[in-house]
């Protein structure tokens, strides 16, 4: 069977040094020395002034609402994971969508002019499969109106915006460091900010609003990452660049075997890829479930990134048809891309898409 991701497992005996660590401090949790050693080393690497680790990439949206003390409606994207629109209604906050551009897969910023009312507290965007946002359209419209920026920067870690990570842009971004993620910490993510406020009052908030052993100053929540997933981030990220070369090679294999058959995801000219995932669009839905079922007959499990449309949820009764979402979500397939995918493996793949062409 060949998925559609793989989580990375780094080497074993670098992994069992840093847990002789925990075993010698028998410290396991509550902000202990391999956290922070992460969280150091991630604010350095990816090049941001404050990053937060949390124990998912959910949370750690859930607790930017929080910080910013959102209420009212959310601007958000129709076309991501569920995470996205299902952690602003757990917060009772109200999703409205605003439709996507039909290339970059990105929310279109004018739409999300259009969708402003006098209850609007936050634009949420979302870099889709690491493609960053109209960044600038996104800021102007906020700070025209008053609004706060969260991106959801889920499947954007290591990618830079004009010359400088893109995520320091917005109020806040966030981060999932989920198992099948370019970079993970088995389960887990992060909030990053530049502002020192937002990002002590997010610490706070990560432990109970637990300020010292006899001060509690406000509500929060569990929140917290534990030294066994600080110390998988840890030898992930000491190998880092290897799990990048391979993911950008297996990403050119699939665009020049397939270009001129399928479209690709138009990449923002003043970012890099992170090559986090390998979606590609078909004519019809029709051809997409001959390619899925192909594939799947042969062991190979593709994804329908993302599919349904969230516009779509009955759950959130919305009023917004977000058609050019709905389409693409009907039509994108996301092909198996991970660290030790074989070349041959790939190739195999290729030809069978190509067959049902």
């Amino acid at each position: 069977m060949t998925p559609v991701t793989k989580a990375y497992l780094p080497d074993k005996t670098k992994y069992k040094k840093y847990i002789d660590r925990i075993y010698d401090t028998g410290w396991l949790t509550n902000n202990g020395p391999l956290v922070r050693e992460l969280e150091q080393r991630l604010q350095e690497y990816l090049g941001v002034k404050h990053l937060i680790l949390v124990a998912n990439g959910s949370l750690a949206l859930q607790l930017a609402y929080k910080v910013l003390g959102l209420k009212g409606e959310a601007v958000t994207t129709p076309f991501s994971f569920v995470a996205t629109t299902s952690t602003l209604a757990w917060e009772g906050l109200k999703p409205v969508f605003a439709d996507i551009e039909s290339s970059s897969f990105n929310i279109d910023s004018m739409e999300v002019r259009q969708k402003l009312t006098g209850h609007t507290s936050a634009i949420v965007p979302v870099h889709v499969f690491g493609n960053p946002c109209d960044i600038d359209a996104i800021q102007s419209i906020a700070d025209k109106h008053n609004l706060k920026v969260i991106y959801d920067a889920a499947h954007a870690f290591g990618v830079k915006y004009k010359g400088q990570s893109v995520l320091n842009y917005g109020d806040i971004s966030t981060l999932s460091f989920h198992a099948t993620k370019l970079f993970h910490t088995i389960e887990g993510g992060a909030i990053v900010t530049n502002n020192d406020e937002l990002a002590n009052n997010a610490r706070l908030l990560t432990n109970f609003g637990i300020a010292g052993p006899n001060s509690i100053e406000s509500l929060g929540i569990n929140a917290k990452m534990s030294e066994f997933e600080a110390a998988m981030g840890l030898c992930v990220l000491d190998e880092i660049e290897q799990i990048n070369e391979q993911r950008e090679e297996i990403w050119h294999v699939y665009q020049q075997a397939l270009a001129g058959l399928v479209e690709f995801q138009q990449f923002n000219t003043n970012a890099n890829n992170n090559f986090s995932y390998a979606p590609v669009l078909f004519e019809s839905e029709q051809l997409l479930l001959n390619v899925e079922k192909t594939l799947k007959n042969n062991q190979v499990t593709p994804r329908r990134y993302f599919h349904p449309s969230l516009d779509t949820l009955d759950y959130l009764q919305a009023t917004q048809v977000c058609k050019k979402s709905r389409d693409v979500a009907s039509r994108i397939l996301c092909l198996p891309m991970y660290t030790g995918l074989a070349h041959k493996e790939q190739l195999n793949i290729v030809n069978m898409v190509k067959t049902c062409l």
